[in-house]
C-alpha cells in the first residue's frame, strides 16, 4: 500500500485512492453495481456482521465511491471521509450523527441560505435548536454558548459575502467548551484552505460546487477523524442513504484532477474583476478578501493560500438596478450554482437567500442591490465587458 501522505497535493489529486482491477484500467474504474457475490455464507456473514472489511452493498460500500472518499481525506488531512448524494446530505447527515434532541447549534449567519433553512425549520422538528451569530465577532459565538451547546458551524469564507471566520480561535472557544466545530470549506476547497489543520472536527463539502468543476453532478462529502465519520457519521448513511453514486464519485475523481489548477485560474480572474469593479461608478462596494477594503485582508491571507473565486458586489439602485446588470449579460449564466468553469451570476436575496425573511437577509447583509459572480475561466476581458453594459445602462438611467 502506498503512504500518499509522502506525495503533494497535486500527486494525491490524481492518484490517491486508487486501486486497480485485475483488468489493469489506467482510468478508475466505475462500479454500477447494487451488490457484490460473496464467495460463501459465511463470508456474508462476516462481511455483513462486520467482522471483516469488504463491500456489501452499494448503499455504504462501493468502490468508486470510496475512491473518492479516500481522495478527498487525503486533501484536506483527515483520517475518514463519506460522500453524500449532496452537500445539504452531508450536513443532515452531520447533524443526525452527532446530534440528539435537546441538543444545540450554534451557527454563522453568513451561511448558505438552505442551511438556515434546514437548522430553522427541520432540524427543530427533532427539538435541536440553532442560534445564528455574527461570524467574525467571537465574543459574538462566546455569548451563544448554552450549557446544551453541542455542535459550532460556519462558512469559511461565506456565501456570498466573502466573510471570513477566524478557524482557529472559534475552534478553541469550541473546544473549551466540549463542542465539535464543523467547517462548510465550500469555497475554498483544500486547494486553498484546510480547516482540519486549523482545528476544526469536520470539514464539510458541496462536492457540486469546484469539486467538480463543471457543474454536472451533484454530491457532498464530510471529513473527520474515523470516530466521528466512520462510526457516528456513517450510520446515518448506511441506514438513512443518502448516498453517492458511483457515476458521480468518477466524474468527481476527475474533478479532483485538476482541482488546484482551476482554483489558481479562479483565483486569477477573481481578484482582476473584483479591482476592477471597485473602479465603477454603478458599483457602492465590492466584498472580495483580496481587496485591501475588506476588513479581514489579513486574515485571509493567514489561513488561505488564494483568495477563492466568488465575488460579490452592490449596486446603486437596489434590486431594479441588480436586475438590470444580470439581465444585460451575454456571457454570463444566470443560475444559482457555483463553482464552474463557466461564470454565473445571481440575485443571492431573490434566489440562494429568498426563502430567508426579510429580518434573516439583513442579519447576512444579504441587500437587494447585491449580485454574485462566481468567476469561472474565460477570458477576464470578456468578463469584465460583460458586466459593463449593464453598469453603464445603470450609470445612464
Amino acid at each position: 500500500m502506498i503512504d500518499w501522505n509522502e506525495f503533494s497535493f497535486n500527486t494525491r489529486a490524481i492518484r490517491a485512492g486508487q486501486v486497480r482491477t485485475h483488468e489493469g484500467e489506467h482510468s478508475e474504474a466505475i462500479f454500477p453495481t447494487s451488490s457484490y457475490v460473496f464467495k460463501n455464507a459465511a463470508e456474508a456473514a462476516a462481511r455483513f456482521g462486520q467482522k471483516e472489511p469488504g463491500n456489501i452493498y452499494s448503499r455504504f460500500t462501493n468502490p468508486t465511491v470510496r475512491t473518492f472518499e479516500e481522495r478527498l481525506a487525503s486533501l484536506e488531512g483527515g483520517e475518514r471521509c463519506m460522500a453524500t448524494a449532496s452537500g445539504m446530505a452531508a450536513i443532515f447527515s452531520t447533524c443526525l450523527g452527532l446530534l440528539k434532541a435537546g441538543d444545540h447549534i450554534v451557527a454563522s449567519h453568513s451561511i448558505f441560505g438552505t442551511i438556515v433553512v434546514l437548522f430553522n425549520n427541520i432540524l427543530s422538528k427533532f427539538d435541536i435548536k440553532t442560534t445564528f451569530v455574527t461570524l467574525n465577532d467571537l465574543d459574538s459565538w462566546k455569548a451563544a454558548i448554552q450549557p446544551n451547546t453541542k455542535l459550532f458551524f460556519l462558512e469559511t469564507p461565506s456565501n456570498p459575502l466573502m466573510a471570513l471566520g477566524d478557524i482557529s480561535a472559534i475552534a478553541q472557544l469550541a473546544h473549551a467548551n466540549n463542542c465539535l466545530l464543523a467547517v462548510d470549506n465550500c469555497l475554498c476547497t483544500p486547494a486553498l484552505q484546510k480547516p482540519l489543520s486549523l482545528g476544526a472536527d469536520l470539514v464539510i463539502h458541496s462536492a457540486t460546487k469546484y469539486l467538480d468543476g463543471q457543474g454536472r453532478c451533484l454530491g457532498g462529502a464530510v471529513i473527520g477523524d474515523e470516530s466521528l465519520v466512520g462510526k457516528d457519521i456513517f450510520a446515518i448513511l448506511r441506514s438513512g442513504g443518502p448516498s453517492m453514486s458511483p457515476f458521480n464519485a468518477w466524474v468527481f475523481l476527475k474533478g479532483l484532477e485538476t482541482l488546484d489548477l482551476r482554483m489558481q485560474r479562479h483565483c486569477d480572474n477573481a481578484e482582476i474583476l473584483a479591482q476592477w469593479l471597485e473602479k465603477q461608478d454603478a458599483v457602492a462596494h465590492v466584498y472580495h478578501p483580496s481587496l485591501i477594503s475588506h476588513p479581514q485582508h489579513e486574515l485571509a491571507k493567514t489561513q488561505q493560500s488564494r483568495f477563492g473565486g466568488l465575488v460579490s458586489f452592490e449596486v446603486k439602485g437596489g434590486i431594479e438596478a441588480a436586475w438590470r446588470v444580470i439581465d444585460s449579460t451575454k456571457i454570463m449564466s444566470i443560475t444559482g450554482n457555483l463553482g464552474d468553469v463557466k461564470s454565473t451570476i445571481t440575485h443571492p436575496g431573490s434566489t440562494t437567500h429568498g426563502r430567508l425573511t426579510r429580518e434573516q437577509r439583513d442579519a447576512a447583509n444579504i441587500t437587494d442591490g447585491l449580485i454574485r459572480i462566481s468567476v469561472g475561466l474565460e477570458d477576464i476581458k470578456d468578463l469584465q465587458d460583460d458586466l459593463l453594459r449593464g453598469l453603464i445602462e445603470k450609470k445612464n438611467v
